[in-house]
């Protein structure tokens, strides 16, 4: 009988093991190696480093790892010191993030040394726009892991592992913040019932230094608290916030503050009483300054007049500078449109000075093939971080004027819009985990390249899968050669081949409008304001195409500092993946390579497909190195893509050649597609 039941146990092993769905994302279970861990203090957090060394140890056996909490002048509250067997932090939480860092090391081979790892932002949040009905705006993994509609108060044993294991999944890469509802906020967020919810999530979250944030609508004192405004210099609207706040540190103590979309995209703001941005982030930072709460502002503002969508947070941001309290955070989108495949970073970085300013990436891909596209963000997220804005002289990078290096700062942060939902996978798309992983570790470390970020996610997600059949001789030397090398090359690869099958030379925001999926460089319906159509951004005529905004044109360009401004006005000196973004150029405008535009254009499409065809190719070979679930998820994403790349290819050139009047050059493939068709037939992925 005890031989049945080993064997039952035995087959269960192997077959869970084997069965790999993504659930565990990088943090795979690993068969251990004995280690001793000694500390002489203790608390939740502490419990869990020694937890997470033990499990997952697999340094030399029976090793003893020394776990010591003193203070250090050289780590900020949440860095450490990682020795060989030791590490050293200023608090316990940053103990668990020199465990996880020193596991990492382990497993990916990376040397061990005698380091001081300290964090580039204070602040490293995900931003998650989740409904309290559940579903998630430009989520593509599923519902939301803290909202739902059915029993909306009830707190499951199911709940708080999941939360659990995502506070975990957080912690192992240097998260340590999470905005839990939609900045499209409800008032009901801060009714009793929610915030309750809210200390639930908390307490789970808490030991793994995640701390909570709320997104709040600014007419909630009127809307919720049956004020008769919502003016926030009126005295009872000041009351109403500062009681407000003081019941939500009441219950959750540790709370992290305010997340707030005002006077945008039809959102409330302090613009409807005629008071300011400033008015409106003041007050609200001053509810929360006496518990240490900061109030994370966002820039995406646009109005429907303006003669260039791309100047508006700029030109509404900048009279207010130095006018924000040191508790307000302006939190501005990589670029100056909306998280489009390729754009400029936005002038406001480096150029608010008196004004503390943080990074908005976005993690889930809205205009990158939702869940569908491989398309590794952190090439983009290392574009913007490293872009030189000039504002103090050359080498005043994105990073380095967010991140406190340049500009004095009493918070730093950089937030990301989360991918997470209840897929068992958490991102709809085995490769999406990397951009969830890519983004905390810029946000730990900004300075990182793409390459080994790549290279970690790969080998923590995907190495010695227990069903491969390789000889232990043998594994690793064929395991990089044949699966870590091209699968890293087509990750760093893969942001490029979307922008060139969708928006290649500058050119953006011309998908269609249904769930920012597919092409619609024609979309225009009547009614509509213009800055939400394609033919606002692409201004294709039989002249040419492209968005003027040279000194002649819109002027954008004279929002960023010099040698920026001349650069980018000047077609002999503007880099050519801005071009069509700052010029509207002509169809034979000869590139630098000797081709036409249009020609161009066209050959950026093709190699877009071609690229994704490739991709195709290399995951294919891939088989043997990952478990069927994934491998098999992968390669239909992959399929769908290259699907989904051909028609974008097709829509744009039928589209944009009723205008050029030009031939699609004969060295290339011929459309498949007919333009009426995909016109007629609004062109969405079906999860939207």
């Amino acid at each position: 009988m005890k031989k049945i039941i080993f064997n039952i146990l035995f087959l269960f092993t192997v077959l869970y093991l084997s069965a790999q769905d993504g659930h565990q994302l990088w943090l795979r279970d690993k068969q251990a190696v004995p280690v001793t861990v000694i500390c002489s203090e203790s608390s939740p957090t502490l419990s869990i480093a020694r937890q997470e060394l033990k499990e997952g140890w697999q340094g030399k056996p029976k090793t003893s790892i020394t776990l010591i909490i003193k203070k250090d002048k050289a780590l900020k509250d949440d860095g450490f010191r990682l020795g060989k067997n030791s590490i050293q932090a200023n608090t316990d939480i940053g103990i668990l993030y020199g465990v996880y860092e020193m596991l990492r090391r382990q497993q990916t081979s990376e040397p061990i040394n005698n380091e001081v790892f300290n964090p580039s932002y204070e602040r490293r949040i995900l931003d998650h726009w989740d409904n309290l009905d559940g579903t998630v705006e430009r989520g593509y993994a599923g519902n939301s892991i803290f909202w739902r509609e059915d029993d909306p108060f009830t707190v499951t044993d199911h709940d708080k592992t999941l939360w659990q294991q995502y506070a975990r999944a957080n912690a192992s890469i240097g998260i340590n913040g999470s905005v839990l509802n939609n900045v499209n906020a409800s008032p009901l967020i801060l009714n009793a019932d929610y915030l309750a919810r809210a200390k639930a999530i908390a307490n789970v979250l808490r030991p793994y230094g995640v701390r909570v944030y709320l997104s709040v609508n600014f007419a909630s004192p009127s809307t919720l608290g049956n004020l008769k405004t919502a003016d926030p210099l009126d005295p009872s609207v000041i009351a109403w916030w500062k009681n407000k706040v003081k019941e939500i540190y009441s219950i959750i103590p540790d709370f992290g503050g305010f997340l707030v979309k005002a006077s945008s995209e039809g959102q409330p703001g302090p613009q409807n009483y005629g008071r300011t941005h400033a008015d409106g982030a003041n007050m609200l930072a001053d509810a929360l300054k006496p518990y240490g709460g900061i109030v994370m502002w966002r820039a995406f503002v646009y109005t429907a007049n303006d003669n260039d969508r791309a100047k508006q947070a700029y030109s509404e941001f900048m009279p207010l500078d130095g006018k924000f309290r040191d508790n307000v955070i302006i939190q501005v989108k990589n670029g100056p449109v909306d998280f489009q495949p390729r754009e400029p970073f936005s002038p406001l970085f480096g150029a608010m000075k008196k004004t503390s300013v943080m990074p908005e990436f976005q993690v889930t891909q809205e205009y990158l093939g939702h869940s569908v596209y491989v398309v590794f963000l952190s090439t983009m997220w290392e574009e913007c971080l490293k872009s030189d804005t000039y504002q103090q002289g050359a080498g005043s990078t994105v990073a380095r004027c967010t991140d406190g290096s340049i500009y004095p700062q009493k918070y730093t942060a950089i937030a990301g819009v989360s991918n997470v939902g209840l897929d068992t996978n958490w991102c709809g798309n085995q490769f999406a985990q990397a951009n969830w992983y890519a983004f905390g570790r810029l946000a730990w470390n900004n300075t990182l390249q793409s390459q080994q970020i790549a290279d970690e996610w790969i080998k923590l997600t995907f190495y010695k899968d227990p069903s491969q059949k390789l000889s232990e001789a043998n594994y690793a030397a064929d395991w990089n050669k044949n699966f870590l090398a091209p699968v890293k090359q087509m990750m760093l690869e893969s942001r490029e081949a979307a922008v060139n099958f969708m928006m290649p030379l500058g050119l953006h925001h011309i998908m269609s409008a249904n769930g920012h999926y597919g092409p619609g460089p024609w979309w225009h319906p009547k009614g509509v304001r213009a800055d939400w159509t394609p033919p606002y951004y692409h201004q294709a005529s039989t002249y040419g195409i492209g968005f003027d905004r040279t000194k002649k044109g819109s002027d954008a360009v004279s929002q960023y500092h010099e040698p920026l401004a001349s650069q980018f006005d000047n077609l002999k000196t503007c880099p050519e993946k801005y071009l069509l973004w700052f010029h509207h150029l002509p169809w034979d405008y000869k590139m630098k390579e000797g081709n036409t535009l249009w020609d161009a254009l066209c050959r950026h499409y093709e190699k877009g497909v071609n690229q994704v065809r490739e991709f195709q190719k290399i995951w294919d070979k891939a088989g043997p190195y990952v478990d069927s679930t994934r491998f098999m998820e992968v390669q239909g994403k992959l399929r769908e893509q290259c699907m989904n790349a051909i028609l974008w290819k097709d829509a744009c050139q039928l589209y944009f050649q009723q205008f050029s009047k030009r031939p699609i050059p004969y060295d290339l493939e011929r459309p498949i597609n007919n333009l009426d068709d995909i016109m007629a037939n609004e062109f969405k992925h079906k999860n939207d």
